[in-house]
Order: C-alpha cells, then sequence, then structure tokens
C-alpha cells in the first residue's frame, strides 16, 4: 500500500535530487595534511626517543612527497573545486599506495599501524561509487599482498628481531581484511542511507512547499482586491471629468458615462470581495473534523473503490474544530489514495477523539500490508511495487505522508486488520497541536 505518483524524480521535481559522491580538494588535501603530521611525529618519535632503528631517510622521503602533492594541488587547483570521481579515486588511491610503502620499510603486515589503511578505504566508499571505491580497495589489498611477499623486519630493541610465526602473521592480513571489508561495507550503508533520506527530505520539503502557496491564495484574494481599489477610483474620477468636459448628447459622452459605471460597478464588486475574505478568513482557517475528512478525501471518490467517511463514538461532545493545516489534510489525502489504489471494493476513512487526542484511522479491504514491507513502511523507498523508475513508483509517497503527519505534530502507525484483513493507518494528534481555540461563531 505505498504510492508515490505525486513525485517523479526524472519530472520537474528531479532539480532537488542532491549531488552526491563527490569531495571537495580541499576535504582531501586537509585529511592528506593530518597524515603527514601524524606520519612524520611518529617516525620520529619510534626512531629518536623509542631507540628503535628505522630507514628514517628513506620514511621521511615518502612523507615529503606526500607533502609535495600537497603543496603543488593548494597551489595549481582552487580549494573550493569538487573532485571528480577518477580524481577522488587517484588520490586516495596514492594515499593508499604511500602508506604500503611506509609500512613495507617499517615491518609490513606485523607494524601494528597497518590498521590504519582502512582510512582511505572508509572514505571512498563514503563518497565514491562503487566502481572508484572498490578500486581503492583492491589497492589496499594489493598493497597488503605485496608486504606479504617483501618488507624489512619490524624494528625491536637492539640488534634482536622480532619474527612472527607465518600463521600469526596469516591471521594479521586475515583480520585487517576482515576489518576493513566489514568497516567499508557498514560506512557504504550508512553512507547510502543518508542519502536517500535527504532526497527524500527534498522531496517532501517541495511537496509542502506547493501545499502552503495554495493555502495562501485567500490571503492573496484579499490583497489583490485591496490594492486594485486605487487605481480603479481614478479611474472612475477620471471617466467623471471627461463627462462633465464632454457634456451630454455626444458618442464619447456615452463612452464616457460607462466607464464611469463599469468603473463603480468594479468597485462594488471589489468591495464585496473584500468583505466575503475578512468575513470568512477565520471560517477557512477552522474546518470541522468532519468536514476535514471529506476534503482530504473528495478527490479520490469515483476511482473505483467506495470511500465511506464517518466520526466513530466518542464520549467527548461535538467533534473538535480543527486549524485548516495543509500537512494535516494532505497527510491523510496520501493515506487515501494508497487505500484506494489497494482497495478491493470499500474504504473507511474514520475520526473520533477524546479529551486528549484527535484520531484518525483509514482503513481498506484489501491485502493489507506484507511483513517485510510492515517492518520498513514509512521509511523512504520501500514499496510494494515492482518495476523500472517512473513506473509504478519510488516509495516516497507514504514517507513524504507521514513526514508531514509528524510535521504537524501527529504520530502515525501502520497495522493490519483482523480477518478477514486489509490495512489500517492510524493517526493520532494532541488536540492542542490542532484545534481551533475558538468554535466558529
Amino acid at each position: 500500500m505505498v504510492n508515490d505518483s505525486d513525485w517523479d524524480p526524472y519530472g520537474a521535481d528531479a532539480h532537488l535530487t542532491p549531488v552526491f559522491g563527490r569531495l571537495r580538494l580541499r576535504t582531501l588535501v586537509m585529511l592528506r595534511w593530518l597524515a603527514v603530521g601524524g606520519q612524520t611525529a611518529t617516525i620520529l618519535i619510534v626512531h629518536f626517543f623509542a631507540g628503535f632503528e628505522l630507514p628514517i631517510g628513506f620514511c621521511l622521503g615518502i612523507i615529503a612527497l606526500s607533502a609535495l602533492v600537497n603543496t603543488w594541488l593548494t597551489l595549481a587547483v582552487p580549494p573550493q573545486k569538487f573532485a571528480r570521481d577518477w580524481e577522488a579515486f587517484a588520490q586516495l588511491g596514492y594515499d593508499v599506495l604511500q602508506m604500503c610503502a611506509l609500512l613495507m620499510l617499517t615491518g609490513g603486515l606485523q607494524n601494528p599501524f597497518v590498521v590504519m589503511l582502512a582510512a582511505p578505504i572508509i572514505i571512498a566508499v563514503a563518497a565514491l561509487p562503487p566502481r572508484w571505491s572498490s578500486g581503492v580497495a583492491a589497492i589496499a589489498v594489493a598493497g597488503t599482498g605485496a608486504m606479504w611477499l617483501w618488507s624489512l623486519p619490524l624494528p625491536w630493541y637492539g640488534e634482536a628481531t622480532l619474527d612472527l610465526p607465518g600463521m600469526y602473521v596469516f591471521g594479521l592480513w586475515a583480520a585487517i581484511f576482515i576489518a576493513v571489508a566489514f568497516t567499508a561495507v557498514y560506512s557504504w550503508r550508512v553512507s547510502h542511507e543518508g542519502k536517500r533520506m535527504a532526497t527524500a527530505l527534498a522531496a517532501t520539503q517541495s511537496v509542502l512547499s506547493r501545499e502552503q502557496r495554495l493555502s495562501a491564495l485567500g490571503a492573496l484574494s484579499a490583497a489583490a482586491a485591496h490594492e486594485l481599489g486605487t487605481p480603479l477610483a481614478t479611474i472612475q474620477l477620471t471617466a467623471k471629468e471627461m463627462l462633465r468636459e464632454i457634456g451630454a448628447g455626444t458618442a464619447l459622452s456615452e463612452d464616457a458615462e460607462l466607464l464611469v459605471t463599469q468603473a463603480r460597478r468594479c468597485r462594488d464588486i471589489l468591495k464585496r470581495l473584500g468583505e466575503v475574505q475578512e468575513a470568512s478568513d477565520e471560517r477557512h482557517d477552522r474546518i470541522e473534523m468532519l468536514a476535514a475528512l471529506e476534503e482530504a478525501s473528495a478527490p479520490l471518490r469515483g476511482l473505483g473503490p467506495v470511500v465511506t467517511v464517518q466520526l466513530g463514538d466518542s464520549a467527548e461532545g461535538e467533534a473538535p474544530i480543527l486549524r485548516r493545516i495543509p500537512e494535516l489534510l494532505y497527510g491523510i489525502g496520501n493515506f487515501v489514495e494508497n487505500s484506494v489504489d489497494f482497495a478491493v471494493a470499500r474504504v473507511v476513512v474514520e475520526g473520533r477523539w477524546d479529551r486528549s487526542n484527535i484520531y484518525v484511522r483509514v482503513m481498506d479491504d484489501g491485502p493489507g500490508f506484507t511483513s517485510d514491507v510492515l517492518s520498513k513502511i514509512g521509511e523512504p523507498y520501500v514499496t510494494t511495487r515492482s518495476g523500472t523508475p517512473g513506473q509504478g513508483g519510488l516509495g516516497l509517497g507514504v514517507f513524504i505522508a507521514k513526514t508531514m503527519i509528524e510535521k504537524s505534530g501527529g504520530v502515525v502507525r501502520f497495522d493490519n486488520a483482523p480477518a478477514p484483513g486489509g490495512a489500517v493507518v492510524s493517526i493520532r494528534w494532541p488536540r492542542k497541536r490542532v484545534e481551533a481555540q475558538h468554535s466558529l461563531g
């Protein structure tokens, strides 16, 4: 029961889709400077303070190469420039190779700092498409393989050497490989979920903006009526002066008299429009609960299943008067639309209330939610429809409706009805969030 026909990622709202998979050059340069500083400090401390003999010249030369690359990038390329995917891949791949070269000079897989290989891989997975991030991971795997074949011994005290058993070294390699793979997959999942959520929220904001603009049309018409009054008064005054100058009994005098009459008529119409708007603003901004449910359901009548709107038994007297909230009406309407799409013959929209809350239920006699959809419904891109994009929806409709309901202070719950079954969407609002302060007079 998921439909999102109102959101077309290839249509007018496609520009809302955020641009992902790109890194600013400044970000890559800053991270590399951090690596250069950390590597330099580690090499100097281990060699001069801890007393381990390192090929310090080669190590500092490799670090200096990274500093040179960073300096060139800073001077040659604007720091605000977005690095294209292949450029980011090249830089992160270089970082992996540089780290592997340092490790090969300082013990290879036996060096505890080998875990730092995970850092550029995680960045690649979070920011690049899979084909490029997989390339960075492949470079890291090849680098660790090269370390397995050849590396200098791990520096140790005095002339002693630390020779770890081959099986233990293999276990270290396997642990590093598994840790990098797990971290990369986890990072990709989190990044992917964030991208999907950002796109879905952009769609929600677009729909909400349209609903708010429609809601503001009443006030706009009143303002237009007020502004048009002044030029019409000027036209009427000018026409009267023309009639006085021309005199009666001529063709021009009949035209001038017609101008005066029609200008007066326009002013009367605008005056009545302004009076009606002032009198109806309060009525327009307030709506009875049954009328709100009818308004949300009206566009879905006649599309197949019978849509029944009713008020359930409530113990708090007369039905409450609600504020006309676009998010509330849109959310209910979207759930009704989804029910109509999946119902066999009937959809019921029921409202009730108590002293503290207002409740709305949308029920249909369709197949209901499957167990896998029910556990995830309300998240973006969860749909029971299949097909290519643009044919059956992407699962944003219910997410948008749920988000709008929650924006108005409501809580949405999805369930299946007992036998004979059907989907049930239950919504609850605190009365103070949606109820008008005073009854209509």
